[in-house]
């Protein structure tokens, strides 16, 4: 199985994520404007058993959209966002494809929340583009935030 190594900007975190990844992301909502500083982020999902973290980031967590907690990491040193977990996808770690510096990195397979694109902002042609977060998301999120208020989703 082939290794990726990404790092932060000044290498105090890195992760290994081994394998494919699960699903690559170009995601143009808002939160994800204000967290990278541009004007869409694209990340990588990968399983959480497959991915080896070096070095102690700091934690910042917030309710997204559908209420479900994502936790993002980042160095605490330069400030680069190095990886999350959403409850919604407990297993999964979405990691920025950018710390990866890798060219080759795959592309993305779906681009989400497409009406908050910058006008001038290009998808990759055949990339499918959706309105918000799939349905199949919405509902494993309904299902977490239940879940945390102790109730049935």
């Amino acid at each position: 199985m082939n290794t990726r190594s990404a790092a932060c900007a000044c290498g105090a975190v890195s992760l290994i994520a081994a394998g494919e990844p699960l699903s690559v992301s170009m995601c143009h909502c808002l939160a994800c404007q204000r967290r990278t500083g541009s004007t869409y982020s694209v990340h990588a999902y990968f399983p959480k058993e497959r991915v080896s973290l070096h070095g102690t980031p700091k934690r910042y967590a917030r309710a997204g959209d559908t209420g479900a907690m994502v936790d993002f990491h980042f160095c605490p040193d330069c400030g680069s966002t190095t990886h999350w977990e959403v409850e919604a996808m407990p297993g999964r770690i979405g990691i920025p494809v950018g710390i990866f510096a890798d060219p080759g990195f795959p592309p993305p397979s779906v681009a989400i929340f497409v009406p908050h694109r910058h006008p001038w902002v290009v998808i990759p042609e055949g990339v499918p583009q959706n309105e918000g977060h799939s349905a199949g998301f919405k509902a494993a999120a309904e299902a977490a935030v239940a879940k945390r208020r102790g109730g049935a989703a």
